[in-house]
């Protein structure tokens, strides 16, 4: 059973950059594909980015190209994502995602972080 905890959120500037962090303990994380979802205020959960085991393998968002990025370290466990250039359309809650097999849907994961909430401000 693979505990998900997320940590970088908050409340930041337009135009400044974040990195979200997730870190993974109780499960053979190295095997398994790891990204974001994100769920703005009265809207659906959506598809950020999915990495695979090996980072061979990263999948963004169509409309998350190019300001989003994310990276993993395996030996530490760890998933992050980068967030350039921020802009109020991006507050959200992110959530950190774990998949036994190659994921890009916004719902569907095998372990999830708590969801921590990104607010920009402008």
């Amino acid at each position: 059973q693979a505990h998900l905890e997320e940590s970088g959120g908050g409340s930041v500037q337009a135009g400044d950059s974040l990195t979200r962090s997730c870190v993974v303990s109780g499960g053979m994380f190295s095997r398994y594909a790891m990204g974001w979802r994100r769920q703005a205020s009265g809207t659906e959960r959506e598809f950020v980015s999915t990495s695979s085991w090996s980072s061979a393998s990263i999948t963004y968002a169509d409309s998350l190209k190019g300001r989003f990025t994310t990276y993993r370290d395996n030996d530490q466990n760890t998933v992050n994502l980068q967030i350039n250039k921020l802009r109020p359309e991006v507050t959200a809650v992110y959530y950190c995602a774990s998949t036994l097999l190659w994921c890009d849907s916004a719902t569907a994961s095998d372990y999830w972080g708590q969801g921590t909430k990104v607010t920009v401000t402008s």
